[in-house]
């Protein structure tokens, strides 16, 4: 008995980062919210630029199961780092094209998004992703 190749089955393959949304269009909570999350990036860039893999992030979507991709349910963190990358500019950060998903996660909470951070966004990066190091830090306390 002979296997078809696999290009052969008509199997659908994921989305890329070129497919996926990578906007929802909604600015960051407030003023202070966007500098500390570039604050994050700027001050990991330079350590991140000494190694030969990696990547920091923020404010974009991740995805890491096409049940996300079919439901729309996009979540994206604050702040996001990952390691044993290549480097590069990303839309999104998109699990089953990079092999993983991010070391450190980094929520920047208000009064309108802490219960999700605390809650569904936690369950998400600890049950599915499965992110070392998650954070919360809120800019006006």
């Amino acid at each position: 008995m002979t296997q078809a190749p696999l290009s052969e089955l008509n199997i659908p393959l994921p989305p890329t980062q070129e497919e996926l949304p990578y906007d929802d269009g909604e600015p960051m909570e407030t003023q202070r919210h966007q500098d500390q999350m570039t604050m994050l990036i700027y001050t990991l860039s330079p350590w991140i630029e000494q190694r030969e893999d990696g990547y920091t992030g923020g404010n974009m979507f991740v995805y890491f199961s096409l049940e996300q991709v079919r439901s729309q349910d996009f979540k994206g963190p604050d702040f996001f780092a990952v390691l044993g990358v290549p480097k590069g500019e990303r839309r999104s950060w998109v699990v089953w094209e990079e092999g993983k998903g991010p070391d450190v996660v980094i929520e920047l909470l208000s009064s309108s998004t802490a219960n999700v951070d605390k809650g569904e966004k936690k369950r998400i990066y600890q049950d599915q992703l499965r992110v070392p190091e998650y954070y919360w830090f809120d800019p006006f306390n």
